[in-house]
């Protein structure tokens, strides 16, 4: 779980990507519209790996 860290400064305490303002409920939104782990990574977060997709799972 050191992909996934929880900063009450970076958005009110939202689980977020160690290193970045993502946060985890906006992947899992992603996923739930249908979104591929490529998809997600090629056309909205360049930054991650599926690895860090995983974590949130």
């Amino acid at each position: 779980m050191d992909r996934i860290v929880v900063n009450s400064h970076i958005h009110f305490g939202k689980p977020c990507f160690a290193g970045t303002r993502i946060t985890v409920q906006s992947i899992l939104e992603l996923l739930n519209d249908g979104l591929s782990f490529e998809e997600i990574i090629r056309d909205y977060y360049l930054d991650l790996q599926i690895e860090d997709i995983r974590a949130c799972l």
